[in-house]
């Protein structure tokens, strides 16, 4: 019973860690920086952060979630080729999905 009760502490130090943690990465940039980016290199670089980001998280997801990698790296390859070729985001979207379908049918 009582490690039951140290367990659940335990949980919400983490979650107060956690937050902290966060709050701190959210504030403590908006109270150094007084004045807006003048350097051209932080502002592009601080510019392409987010798509990095969600590359980062996303091409994994496209590999190891399918049956197969070889269908998720086709997928990806049809992707960058629709998106290259200026299709939507829904359009690109939609294409790797019927890449992965079709591909996984017959691997």
């Amino acid at each position: 019973m009582q490690t039951t009760m140290k367990s659940d502490l335990y949980i919400y130090v983490y979650i107060f860690i956690m937050a902290f943690s966060t709050w701190c990465m959210r504030v403590i940039p908006s109270l150094v920086m007084k004045k807006p980016i003048s350097n051209r290199f932080v502002q592009s670089f601080l510019y392409y952060v987010p798509y990095v980001t969600l590359a980062v998280m996303t091409f994994p997801a496209i590999v190891e979630t399918t049956q197969s990698p070889l269908a998720g790296a086709a997928a990806f390859a049809a992707g960058i080729l629709a998106a290259w070729f200026g299709v939507r985001l829904l359009g690109v979207a939609v294409i790797c999905c019927i890449t992965v379908f079709v591909l996984e049918l017959f691997i």
